[in-house]
């Protein structure tokens, strides 16, 4: 990539989440729940409907079936080389943090890159980062209607390449059955703080 293009689209990413991020902070209703949660953003209007294809099972889900119960979210793809294993790894340390505290924690990964990442794959992904984790594939419709939802980002690098990278945010969203998006955590953020985090909602919500 050209470095004059690298860095103006490193830019647009950066400046991209910057406005999410105070997207979240503005639009925080400060539930009482969770006024004790440190960097709560419970009722943002983040998350919202999607159709998604279950890598595991092959069959379409919803929103309410994937976030049946406390659900960590990703959006990023397979052949990522580095965020995206690495935020994975993290969710799935912070899933097992969570099941020492007797608390059940669902991890669900979405794909952002349908073409390569079928329903096999995405299974596969996610089964090799945790049991408890599910991958979500669809087409790109399916894919962008979950994306804008949640205001993630995504853009395809040069698909007459096999290897090509994709371009997308990396927030990990909490959410939550009933109350929707109860915080977001950054790529980098260690597992023992977002486990605090995570811990500290669902015991303000009582799961």
């Amino acid at each position: 990539m050209d470095k004059t293009w690298a860095m103006v689209a490193t830019g647009v990413v950066v400046a991209f989440l910057g406005g999410t991020a105070g997207y979240l902070v503005l639009n925080s209703s400060g539930d009482n729940a969770f006024a004790q949660c440190p960097s709560g953003q419970a009722g943002a209007s983040i998350g919202g409907p999607f159709t998604l294809v279950d890598g595991a099972s092959g069959k379409t889900v919803t929103e309410v079936e994937v976030i049946d119960r406390p659900t960590l979210v990703y959006f990023g793809y397979t052949m990522c080389p580095d965020v995206c294993p690495m935020d994975m790894m993290r969710n799935a340390e912070v899933v097992d943090l969570m099941e020492e505290q007797g608390k059940d924690l669902k991890l669900a990964f979405i794909t952002v890159d349908p073409d390569r990442d079928t329903a096999q794959v995405v299974a596969d992904f996610a089964m090799n980062h945790h049991p408890k984790a599910i991958g979500l594939t669809g087409t790109e419709q399916q894919i962008k209607t979950a994306v804008n939802a949640y205001r993630a980002y995504y853009k395809l690098g040069d698909q007459t390449d096999e290897y090509y990278t994709v371009d997308h945010s990396s927030f990990t969203y909490l959410m939550l059955p009933g109350t929707g998006l109860a915080d977001f955590y950054r790529n980098g953020a260690p597992a023992e703080e977002v486990a605090k985090g995570v811990s500290c909602f669902l015991e303000a919500q009582g799961s």
